[in-house]
């Protein structure tokens, strides 16, 4: 299994970016997704999750109505759209397969001014 994101990088507060992550070695399609953040001496925080055909999203109330969630099952990748990002965003984001252990290297968003 491997998952690889992609997209992080540094933005001002209020800009957007779209993160992407690459499966492999493992049936993409069949499994939710997830994305989790981690800032800075603190814990993981679960931030999205989306069902396996992509009908289904889940989103932390820290999030909800500025991130979105997608898939694309044919190119096995899965995608978090930020926009209105506050410095309180900035983390290392990664992506996990639901119920697995199996999570990416992470790409890092920073959000400040």
């Amino acid at each position: 299994v491997q998952l690889v994101e992609s997209g992080g990088g540094m933005v001002q507060p209020g800009g957007s970016l779209r993160l992407s992550c690459a499966a492999s070695g493992f049936t993409f399609s069949s499994y939710d997704m997830k994305w989790i953040r981690q800032a800075p001496g603190k814990g993981p925080d679960w931030v999205s999750t989306i069902s396996p055909g992509g009908v289904f999203t889940y989103y932390a109330d820290s999030v909800k109505g500025r991130f979105t969630i997608s898939r694309d099952n044919a190119k096995n990748t899965l995608y978090l759209q930020m926009n209105s990002l506050k410095p309180d965003d900035t983390a290392l984001y990664y992506c996990a397969r639901a119920a697995t252990a199996d999570r990416g290297q992470g790409t890092q968003v920073t959000v400040s001014s």
